[in-house]
């Protein structure tokens, strides 16, 4: 009884404790259907994290890290990890909490996740799971004793770029990781000895600059920035043939295992990076189409009578913001 009480009251906090701008609509699934999961999935460098953002401000929601790197504490820049001012108040949940020499294995982020979402669905809030590990994901959603599907309904939106117009971001943003600091970041972890194959030491960014610091003690300046300059080329490589991975990896989910993937087409939002129109272009055609998605996926089946069908939300939202109704009504149905 005193378990009980106390979900009720942690519910009852962090209903009335909405940020301002979030929905304070209860979510709490009825008993006779399955609790609900919102699942981020996309390449490297795609906006993942950005979109996580834009509907835990919407929706009474808490995040779930399902980066393999990004769980470790430490190399914030490196591993690209989502700022504490990015985050907007909003509680993330295995993120940077694992200790960065760890072997942590994909069942070890199947049990913490699986942990991670029962408290957030308990409390009557909407997990969101993101994170560029689609194996990770894989794993925890279809479990071979079908443990998840059995006690949560998905919704799954791949946040997808085209390869040539990710790869020049992903080359520009290895650039700034470099300007915020990254290679004294990777350079305070240092050590000769150390195994790249297990913990935090497996980013990318940390093997590829060892040859540089082992070396730049010995050698003059020119000499060291060539070596720099070669670590860095083969960092920007790596992460693009990671994006290219992962692309490949998300097909198979859709194309060979059947995953029903909303798809978000955020190509001409890079292209305008860095702009106003870029940032008007986030917002109708990534943000807007990605909320009435979940929408449709939270309240059509339960308030069928109150709620509108998704069409005619993205209809109405097309309208108001300038946007093209079909292209929200074929990320509905994709």
């Amino acid at each position: 009884m005193r378990f009980s009480m106390s979900i009720c009251q942690q519910t009852h906090h962090h209903m009335l404790d909405i940020p301002a701008g979030r929905l304070k609509m209860d979510i709490v699934t009825p008993r006779w259907q399955k609790a609900k999961v919102v699942i981020l999935i996309g390449a490297t460098g795609t906006g993942k994290s950005r979109l996580s953002i834009d509907l835990a401000t919407q929706f009474p929601a808490e995040i779930v890290n399902s980066d393999k790197m990004q769980v470790y504490r430490g190399l914030e820049v490196t591993t690209n990890k989502i700022t504490e001012e990015e985050r907007s108040g909003i509680p993330h949940h295995l993120l940077g909490e694992v200790n960065p020499n760890a072997d942590f294995s994909s069942k070890d982020f199947c049990n913490m996740a699986s942990l991670a979402v029962d408290s957030i669905s308990n409390r009557g809030l909407l997990p969101i799971i993101v994170g560029g590990s689609n194996s990770y994901i894989e794993a925890l959603v279809d479990d071979e004793d079908f443990r998840f599907r059995s006690k949560y309904e998905c919704c799954f939106l791949w946040v997808d770029v085209s390869l040539p117009v990710l790869n020049e971001f992903l080359c520009k943003r290895v650039d700034e990781m470099v300007s915020n600091g990254m290679v004294d970041e990777v350079r305070n972890i240092f050590d000769p000895y150390a195994d790249y194959s297990k913990g935090i030491r497996r980013s990318i960014g940390v093997p590829e600059l060892d040859k540089y610091l082992r070396a730049e003690a010995f050698l003059n300046g020119e000499n060291s920035d060539r070596l720099l300059v070669e670590a860095i080329r083969e960092i920007k490589n790596n992460n693009c043939k990671l994006a290219r991975r992962q692309l490949e990896k998300i097909r198979c989910l859709k194309n060979v295992k059947g995953w029903n993937l909303h798809r978000i087409d955020a190509t001409q939002v890079f292209r305008n990076r860095g702009n106003k129109k870029g940032e008007e272009a986030w917002k109708k055609q990534v943000t807007i189409p990605s909320s009435a998605i979940v929408r449709e996926f939270l309240y059509s089946s339960v308030t069928a009578a109150k709620v509108p069908a998704a069409a005619a939300a993205a209809a109405a939202a097309a309208a108001a913001a300038g946007i093209n109704k079909d292209y929200i009504a074929q990320c509905l149905v994709s």
